[in-house]
């Protein structure tokens, strides 16, 4: 991706007194024309960058620059590396593993020292995965329309979309972009989506808003949620919530109280607590896990 190599070449100046495009261009695998290009993006957003031709020339910072070259302090250095490290988690090509390499060879006196942050991404079918998030890449940056199949609660959908965003958000995949079933904007979750193909339409040119994942936002609440947990699921409402998202009874008891947006996702993680829990209200919500129970003790008896 541009970024990581823009990313990769001012690590790379910051470094040496000097180098040359070739030099560069055989080191981010590019042409010296996307290499030119790069470094006029690097002139424009602010580094003083001075290219000299003939024997011994190259590109360089500018000498009254060097006092800057601990812009990227060793701490800085180990904070981009584990963000790397954690998006080579889910890359099929070892793109980033192979732009971390690049990094190091440049930066060895910043990158050093035993890691103290792994971070891996990648779900338990990072198999299925990773070509999906390397397919749904290049779709973006060759601003190609994608078409999939996808599964949800209401059945099974085929859908072209325009995608803008990868997101990784709620331990979860996901694309963002403009749906031509529902000709508005959409989110999709990855492990939903099957037979992605990357089409030969082209995306439309249009204003791309930014997506707004707040949680109110995406869980606007709607069904208000009573219920009392038994004591040992103490650890299950602060692992899905916080420490204060509940009221300690007399009894030892839990009091929970929360918004809900979504039905089938409530009534499912009540059932994940088995016989620890009681829903007081809503009333509907109580009918519902109660046909659910009748229907499992019918189907054993």
């Amino acid at each position: 991706m541009k970024i990581d190599r823009l990313i990769g070449i001012l690590s790379a100046l910051l470094q040496e007194d000097k180098i040359t495009a070739p030099i560069l261009a055989d080191k981010f695998e590019v042409s010296r024309r996307t290499i030119n290009r790069d470094i006029e993006d690097l002139c424009r957003a602010g580094i003083p960058i001075v290219t000299t031709q003939g024997a011994g020339g190259g590109i360089s910072i500018m000498e009254g620059y060097r006092m800057d070259r601990t812009i990227l302090t060793s701490k800085d250095m180990q904070m981009i590396m584990s963000g790397l490290r954690s998006l080579d988690s889910v890359s099929g090509s070892h793109y980033y593993g192979q732009l971390m390499d690049k990094i190091k060879a440049g930066s060895a006196e910043y990158v050093s020292g035993r890691e103290s942050i792994l971070i891996d991404l990648s779900c338990w079918d990072k198999e299925s995965l990773s070509p999906k998030i390397e397919l749904i890449q290049q779709a973006i940056e060759d601003r190609k329309v994608i078409s999939f199949c996808y599964y949800s609660p209401k059945g099974d959908e085929e859908r072209k979309v325009e995608p803008y965003y990868l997101i990784f958000k709620w331990s979860s995949w996901y694309v963002w972009g403009f749906c031509k079933l529902r000709n508005d904007f959409r989110i999709f979750k990855l492990n939903r989506m099957g037979q992605l193909q990357l089409t030969c339409e082209d995306v439309v040119t249009r204003e791309v808003p930014v997506p707004d994942l707040s949680s109110e936002r995406v869980f606007p609440g709607g069904i208000s949620v009573k219920a009392v947990f038994e004591a040992s699921m103490k650890w299950h409402l602060i692992e899905e919530f916080v420490v204060d998202s509940f009221t300690e009874l007399p009894d030892g008891r839990l009091l929970f109280e929360h918004e809900y947006s979504d039905e089938d996702y409530l009534i499912e993680w009540i059932l994940k607590c088995r016989d620890q829990v009681e829903v007081l209200e809503p009333e509907h919500i109580r009918k519902a896990l109660f046909r659910i129970a009748d229907k499992i003790r019918q189907q054993y008896e």
